[in-house]
Order: structure tokens, then sequence, then C-alpha cells
């Protein structure tokens, strides 16, 4: 029996294809979605509308980013394979020379931040290794890809994308041109662009703020981003921990992203640091799979800080522990 195609199916059908085919050859400012960006950013955000449209006709859409986003991890890191990644006595010297370089703009922002100049780099470095890997994808490919080709987590690109565009108009940045990662993750400390329009400093007041160029608005947008965030000037990150001999581990929750435990009451629960914190301050057991079996660190304030900057608490200790071998190097300098 012959079967035919209803008009309605047809019409699906075409629009599926319309669809594909828009998205491949990046014509995003004709897709719904597009469409309703442009006019949001125009009523809304107060941005040209021709502006607007010209980067997003000039918008591609690049398969390889959402097929990466989609690639499941082939196993969990523990922080016996995460730490070699980051923690190489190479990354660590090139901290200590960054901060060497620029001694009075990291000098400047401890002063006015309170973040010390170790951790700064340390977060540059782990981030770009100071600029030398910022990313392949153009920012602009990237998150309008994600916005309109990657329906998982579709909205949060659209806000991410909807940002950047804005900062394309107020910053005057190369938005044709400018290089991030796949997620569209910009410059040296590899800001979102919330977290750029937000948290990013011009400090070199020359009326713009860019952060794969010029040092001053780097070091001083990661320095402001954690002072946003709580950081506490003077405060320690994370101190190493053992357990009494008769501890019970299974009762004791381990902490990722925020404190568990005030010091008093986890320490009744048998936990001991060298260097005890006072009784009311807020702390956390960080349990960690190291080389040499299970790490025990009990996290402050300041490490929860950098889980705001990346959600890992593997990320906040290498963070932590690249920055101790950064001041380990400043420190033989300074002989």
């Amino acid at each position: 029996m012959k079967r035919t195609i209803s008009p309605l199916v047809l019409a699906a059908v075409l629009g599926a294809s319309s669809s594909a085919v828009l998205a491949q050859t990046g014509n995003y400012a004709e897709r719904p979605e597009g469409k309703a960006l442009l006019e949001r950013l125009q009523t809304k955000d107060n941005v040209d509308l021709n502006a607007a449209r010209a980067l997003l006709e000039d918008a591609r859409y690049q398969p390889k980013i959402v097929a990466t986003m989609r690639k499941p991890a082939e196993r969990t890191l523990t922080w016996a394979d995460y730490r070699p990644i980051f923690l190489q006595p190479e990354r660590a010297d090139k901290g200590a020379a960054y901060i060497q370089e620029h001694q009075a703009l990291f000098d400047a922002a401890e002063a006015q931040y309170g973040v010390p100049a170790n951790v700064i780099a340390a977060i540059i470095g782990v981030e770009t290794k100071y600029g030398a890997f910022i990313g392949r994808d153009r920012v602009l490919d990237a998150l309008a890809t994600l916005a309109f080709d990657y329906p998982e987590r579709g909205a949060y690109f659209t806000r991410e994308l909807e940002g950047f565009i804005q900062l394309c108009v107020e910053e005057s940045l190369a938005c044709d041109s400018e290089i991030g990662s796949y997620a569209g993750a910009m410059g040296l400390p590899q800001f979102m662009p919330s977290s750029y329009r937000a948290y990013a400093v011009d400090g070199n007041n020359n009326g713009r703020r860019d952060l794969w160029k010029e040092p001053a608005d780097i070091i001083n947008s990661v320095a402001n981003y954690l002072a946003e965030h709580d950081w506490q000037r003077d405060g320690e990150v994370a101190l190493p921990a053992w357990l009494v001999a008769d501890n019970d581990i299974a009762r004791i929750e381990r902490s990722k992203r925020e404190p568990a435990y005030r010091w008093s009451a986890l320490k009744k629960l048998g936990v001991r640091v060298d260097l005890e914190p006072a009784d009311d301050t807020d702390v956390g057991l960080l349990e960690f799979q190291g080389a040499d079996g299970a790490e025990y660190w009990v996290g402050l304030n300041n490490f929860f800080v950098i889980t705001t900057y990346n959600h890992s608490p593997l990320y906040a200790m290498a963070v932590y522990q690249l920055g101790q071998e950064i001041a380990a190097r400043q420190a033989t300098q300074a002989r």
C-alpha cells in the first residue's frame, strides 16, 4: 500500500531540515530563538539591533563543540590523576616569573582586594598556563552553538551569549575574532561573559577591560572576583588533617562547595590539624584519593571561595597547592 505523508508531518520535517541548515550555515539571526534574543537585546539591554544582528549572523555552528559537551567522561578523575596535570615545576616557575614581571600590579591588587599574589597567579596558571593556552574556538561560535544547538543547557548559554554581545558593544571587543574555550570562557582567567561583565576590572584605567592582553586588568579581575565572593584577607585556605585512631570516618560529612561544621564540632568527631583555627570557624572535611591513598584536609572559607570560580574541589586544591609552590619559589628568589 502506498503511504502518503500528511501536510502537518511534511511541514514538521521541512521545518526540522530548515533548522538544521540554518544551524550549519550559522544563520542564527533567522532562528526563532535568535530573533527572540535580538529583540531582548534591543528592548531590554539597549544594544544596537544592527550590531547585534551582524554578530549573530556571523556566528558559525560548530558540531565538534556539541560533541565535546556531550561526550561522557571516560572516568572520574581522582586527586592522584588530577594533581599531576597542574602541579608541575614548570608551571610553578612560570607563576613566580609572572609575579616578578608584574610585581607592582600584584602588590597593588593584594593591597586593595586582600588576595595574595600567589593565589591570583595560581588561578591564571591553572586556567591557561599564563596565556599559553586560552582555547581554540571563537567565543562567538562556541556560545551561539551551545545556546541554540545544545538544548540540555540552552537557557544558560543563551544568557551567556546575550552577555557576550553586550560586552562586545560595551567594551569594543574584537568579537569576530576573540578566542576562548569550547564553553565560551575568555581570556587568561577564563571568565564566562556573565563573570566578565560583573567582576572584570579596568586595572590600567584605559576605559576598557581586556582579559586577553592587559596584565593589570587580568590580575585585578581575578582578585576582584575572589574578593566579591568573600575572600578573607590573611585567611588560610586549607589545612592538612588526620583522624584519631578510633575515628569512624563514615559518620563525618565530606564537604565539596561549602563548610559543613564549626571547627569545635569537627574536632569532636576526631579530626586533627597542626594549627587549629578558632572553635567557631566554619570548616569542611575534604577527602581526596591521592597516589598513596586517602588524603584528608580541612577546608576553610577561602577554599570554598575558590570553588565559586570552578565548582570542583579538585580544582580548588590544585589552585591552593600550585599557589604554595609559587610562594616557595618566590621565597627562594628573595634570598
